[in-house]
């Protein structure tokens, strides 16, 4: 016999299960959980990762670091820089990685499948504010006499990251300063070892000056040998930096940063238009920095372009000036100034007037000037850089491929140019396709040290006659790569045989496959602001202007133009212009001027760029704006331009070019096939073999009125010529 308890000695769940099945009033079946979330889709080259807990899909390969970056998760850093290569030797990156023992630096820490990443748990707090302890142990804390103070990322960092006490009571470390020429100034005793000065140095600008001597508590960075930064673009140190051991020697205990008034403006002192950033103080530019533009400079810009500055207060020309009986220029108001202008262009026929636009012109006081000529009947207009080259073909002057193509180039060709004193950014990224990409790289020109390899091909034109006939064997290196590229200096646009000169290029250039159907590698690299520009709107002469030679003109009327004045010898000279250089010596009225940082203008650089400056101060003395003054002088001619705003003005340089409409835009310009050179005859093709392809930039510092003014490039040219600080 069966005990009764035997049966609720059973297994209760199934006791349980057994009852509530055969109940007739049993409950129906729980619903089946629901489905997990659909997963992101993800492309196959995309790895998913965890951070803080937020599932993102970053690309394989990246770091730790750029994966944080890309969920929105700021990770402080001092070695680390986008641009150069990773080093890893701040520690301040600390990041936590489940079953990891201990914390990684995320710079140097590539990414792997569903790794889970902590950012901010208590290890990676105290690590940090360890690291922090250990870098402000020999850090002098002189925040309230250094120059890096308000923006000096250890400052920052340090309030976030750092503690709230000091538990070092020793001896700080020194360091002996180094000299480094004169344009950055060094305090070594605040250096952290971040050595970005040093990748910087090495990868970018391509010169072996920086780097680190000793050991452990020893180390220092410097110069192996006492010497200056032999690089122009050494200012950037100062830029990467993240402390004030490197710091800017002319800016030096002038001004804070918070003091600063910041505009946003174009670099006018070479053809690429580099974005800049001009800080002033009242009425006077303190600094230049750079601005970040991914497609022309990056983040960097040259030593001209950012301490240049100072020659905007020197030599400068504050009011009107007319010449009297004596011969010796006398101040004058404006009423008097355009009288008298406005008489000798009333009394002068057309055809012996002549306009001539500088290198530094903005867009819009040149259609001014082009319009006022044209309504009086001249149209002997032209640019001093350019003179004489034609306007008809935009690719035939412009730098077709882009700043950016030429990392894209397996093959290029340097003529006539050197593109280190031309044009120092570009530089760079020519030395990055030739280290990193493998771009090889050759020369008919001048044979300098452009920091990477290059093969000379000669530097006479009887060397290009020979690549262009497909004698040389590298002529049949260009016809096999995929994208040549040709870069044609601004030195052989002023030969007295450039148009046989650009026929042979184009030449060349149609036989070796240059351009193709998606790739256009002829490029001109102008060396200055206003160039292109001036040939877009056409500024150059006209069909009346033809038979005209320059000895018969008897005025001129020169846009802060210095050359191209001495071709007219008698000749009544007006100089409308910021500088008291060579354009106004041999002036006999002058019109003052406003400089790039004191006005509203268009600049269009090498590669058709159409870009804005913005006024950082107010023109100098009684100066005004360029158009305006040619607004006032065609009032008192008697040929009224008609507009009255800068608005006007710059639908009017829509109406002749559209480049202008788009700013900040690149518009491929179609290619003729060397149609622009075609009609060049027999005898005007002959090239003079005789002259050598020199560069248009023989002293890198000094380039324009405003370089010239500056005792900062002063310093830089003698320093440069001696060889040593």
């Amino acid at each position: 016999m069966t005990h009764p308890a035997a049966h609720t000695s059973a297994a209760p769940g199934i006791s349980r299960h057994v009852a509530s099945t055969s109940s007739p009033a049993a409950r129906p079946p729980p619903p089946p959980p629901p489905p997990p979330p659909p997963r992101r889709a993800r492309r196959a080259d995309t790895v998913p990762v965890f951070v803080d807990g937020e599932e993102i899909a970053v690309p394989k390969g990246v770091t730790v670091l750029q994966a944080c970056e890309q969920a929105g998760v700021d990770v402080p850093r001092f070695c680390y820089h986008q641009r150069l290569s990773i080093a890893g030797n701040c520690r301040m990156c600390l990041v936590e990685v489940e079953k990891s023992p201990k914390p990684v630096a995320s710079c140097a820490m590539p990414v792997m499948p569903n790794m889970n990443i902590k950012t901010t748990t208590p290890l990676v707090k105290k690590a940090r504010e360890g690291v922090m302890e250990f870098l402000l142990i020999n850090h002098p804390l002189d925040c309230p006499i250094c120059d890096q103070g308000g923006e000096c990322e250890l400052q920052d960092q340090s309030l976030v990251y750092g503690s709230d006490r000091s538990r070092f009571t020793e001896y700080k470390r020194a360091v002996e300063d180094k000299e480094l020429g004169p344009l950055v100034k060094t305090v070594m005793s605040r250096c952290i070892h971040c050595t970005r000065c040093v990748r910087f140095a090495t990868e970018v600008a391509g010169v072996q000056d920086l780097g680190v001597t000793g050991r452990g508590g020893m180390a220092e960075i410097g110069t192996y040998v006492s010497k200056l930064l032999s690089s122009e673009l050494s200012g950037n140190v100062i830029d990467l930096c993240p402390v004030g051991a490197l710091t800017s020697k002319p800016f030096a205990f002038t001004a804070r940063s918070w003091e600063l008034r910041q505009t946003e403006s174009v670099d006018v002192t070479d053809g690429l238009g580099s974005n800049i950033r001009v800080d002033a103080r009242g009425t006077e530019v303190m600094r230049v920095v750079p601005r970040l533009h991914e497609g022309v400079n990056e983040e960097w810009i040259s030593d001209k372009a950012r301490f240049s500055y100072d020659g905007l207060k020197r030599q400068r020309l504050d009011s009107p000036m007319v010449k009297d009986a004596s011969g010796k220029l006398r101040q004058a108001t404006w009423e008097q100034a355009l009288d008298a202008v406005a008489a000798k262009m009333r009394s002068t026929p057309p055809e012996q007037m002549k306009a001539i636009a500088g290198k530094l012109a903005d867009a819009e006081s040149i259609v001014a000037l082009k319009d006022m000529f044209n309504r009086v009947g001249c149209g002997n207009t032209r640019a001093e850089s350019v003179e004489g080259v034609s306007a008809d073909s935009r690719s035939s002057y412009l730098f077709n491929s882009n700043i950016v193509g030429v990392e894209d180039a397996d093959v290029i060709l340097l003529i006539g140019s050197d593109p280190r004193s031309e044009a120092p950014v570009l530089n760079a990224r020519l030395r990055r396709a030739n280290v990193a990409g493998g771009t090889r790289v050759a020369s008919v020109g001048p044979t300098r040290d452009l920091t990477y390899p290059v093969e000379s091909l000669g530097d006479s034109a009887r060397d290009l006659e020979t690549l262009a006939s497909g004698s040389h064997p590298f002529f049949e290196t260009m016809k096999a790569a995929e994208r040549p590229l040709i870069i044609v200096g601004a030195s052989a646009l002023r030969r007295a045989d450039k148009d046989a000169v650009m026929k042979a290029i184009h030449a060349l250039a149609d036989a070796t496959g240059v351009v193709a159907d998606d790739w256009n590698g002829f490029n001109v690299l102008h060396d200055a602001g206003g160039v292109v520009a001036a040939l877009d709107l056409g500024f150059v002469p006209s069909t009346s202007a033809a038979g005209v030679s320059d000895a018969d003109v008897s005025f001129v009327y020169s846009l802060g133009a210095e050359a191209g004045i001495e071709k007219s010898p008698g000749a009544f000279v007006v100089y409308q212009g910021h500088h008291g250089d060579v354009g106004a010596a041999s002036a006999d009225v002058i019109l003052p001027g406003a400089a790039y940082t004191e006005k509203a203008g268009t600049y269009v650089n090498t590669e058709g760029r159409a870009q804005r400056a913005m006024p950082a101060v107010a023109p100098l003395g009684s100066a005004q704006e360029d158009w305006k003054i040619i607004r006032a002088l065609s009032e008192t001619v008697g040929a009224a331009l008609p507009y009255d705003t800068i608005g006007d003005v710059r639908r009017r340089m829509e109406e002749i070019s559209p480049t202008f409409a788009r700013v900040d835009d690149v518009q491929p310009s179609m290619w003729l096939n060397g149609a622009t050179y075609a009609h060049i005859g027999a005898k005007e093709s002959k090239i003079d073999a005789s002259e050598a392809f020199g560069t248009s930039v023989t002293n890198f510092y000094m380039t324009d009125a405003i370089s010239r003014a500056s005792a900062t490039m002063a310093k830089c040219t003698k320093a440069h010529a001696a060889g040593a600080p």
